[in-house]
């Protein structure tokens, strides 16, 4: 989606502040015991209560409000009877849609008691997520962001999970631009439009390269199996950089 007017961007603020709350609400609640089910319950309850509906129920059929995924899962994991347990690493997506405008976001959450190891993923998942943000600006070339999340891993000793990429949003959950690596593509030509809507999400990684399919349709696991964490934003491209949509408290 390209933003062309000012009734669209309030749509798309409003959206965006409604999964950013419900992922933080989410994040609170985790605690070792309750099951991942009991989570997507909670995000779901936020969800209604806000007037939005659920993307990856509406849109795919997906077996859940969220998807979160535990551990050696990195994506689309399904809210089912997985015990959260102390230790754990719990990716939350929440992507939701309200009168048309649809958004995403996530974040990784570390179950105390954490590793300084684990400590340190989370907190450089969010490292490399503005790293890339912060490439990203009207007449800015898309490759900008997956050279800059490349090298800062690099820099740090990660790996990036390569075959799942960020997309543009707005008024579908998946639309054009479709697969905007956040590695390195030497074949990424494009750039960004005044008012382009897209995530950006890294999935940050102590070894793993690629995800793979598991026993289920959904639920995606690490390749070699590490532990990954992915966290995303919704943004717009302006002339004066990123507009974030998908801030708690907004």
């Amino acid at each position: 989606m390209t933003v062309s007017n000012d009734d669209e961007l309030q749509g798309l603020k409003r959206i965006g502040r409604i999964v950013a709350d419900t992922l933080e609400a989410m994040g609170k609640a985790i605690e070792p015991g309750m099951t991942t089910l009991e989570l997507d319950q909670v995000g779901r309850a936020f969800l209604e209560a806000a007037g939005a509906r659920p993307a990856p129920e509406m849109v795919y059929g997906f077996p859940g409000a969220t998807c979160i995924s535990v551990n050696e899962e990195i994506a689309h994991g399904i809210p089912g009877a997985r015990r959260i347990a102390p230790g754990d690493l719990v990716n939350v997506d929440v992507s939701a849609e309200k009168d048309g405008y649809f958004s995403d976001t996530g974040a990784s959450f570390a179950v105390p008691p954490v590793t300084r190891a684990v400590e340190r993923l989370c907190r450089d998942g969010r490292r490399a997520m503005w790293t890339g943000l912060r490439q990203v600006g009207t007449g800015r070339p898309l490759a900008g962001i997956g050279q800059a999340v490349g090298a800062f891993a690099r820099k740090n000793g990660y790996t990036l999970v390569r075959n799942l990429a960020s997309h543009g949003v707005g008024l579908s959950l998946h639309e054009a631009p479709k697969e905007i690596a956040t590695w390195p593509d030497a074949s990424e030509r494009r750039i960004m439009g005044e008012g382009l809507v897209f995530t950006v999400e890294p999935f940050l990684s102590l070894g793993a390269d690629f995800a793979e399919d598991g026993d289920d349709p959904w639920t995606l696991y690490s390749r070699p199996r590490a532990l990954t964490v992915q966290y995303e934003h919704t943004v717009v491209a302006t002339r004066n950089g990123p507009l974030v949509l998908t801030m708690a408290g907004q």
